[in-house]
This record gives structure tokens, C-alpha cells and sequence, in this order.
């Protein structure tokens, strides 16, 4: 496969997507975001991580949600 490289600043790759038709831009997009997904979620893993949780902790809110859930629909 033959490969061709250049350089694109911001403006020119904006100026490009802004040319693109609807279903190539949803296919720009549905790319992007499959893309940083993983690092999203380890950014999102990584914030949220914390010892002060155990997972008796998390069992116990669990319970206690579905008990409300239960009880309203009651």
C-alpha cells in the first residue's frame, strides 16, 4: 500500500470536515469517538478511584436503591 504524507494545520483540517457531506462527517465522527473512548474512560477510572469506598460499602447502596426501587413500585 503506497502512503502519502502532509501536514494539515487546524484551520485547513476544519475548513476539509466543513466541506465533507452529513455521512461522511457521522463517519468522522463515529470514528473520533471510538477512538478516544478508552482513554476517556481510564481518565474517568482514574478520577473516581479512590480507598475510602469498600465494596461493602457499594453493596450496601446498592441494596438500598433497589429497596427504594422496590418500594415505589409497589
Amino acid at each position: 500500500m503506497d502512503t502519502i504524507q502532509f501536514n494539515l494545520s487546524k484551520q485547513q483540517f476544519w475548513g476539509l470536515l466543513q466541506a465533507m457531506d452529513e455521512e461522511d462527517k457521522l463517519e468522522m465522527f463515529d470514528r473520533l469517538r471510538k477512538s478516544l473512548f478508552v482513554s476517556r474512560f481510564e481518565r474517568l477510572l482514574k478520577a473516581a478511584r479512590t480507598d475510602e469506598l469498600t465494596m461493602e460499602d457499594i453493596t450496601r447502596e446498592v441494596e438500598a436503591v433497589r429497596q427504594e426501587r422496590y418500594e415505589k413500585r409497589k
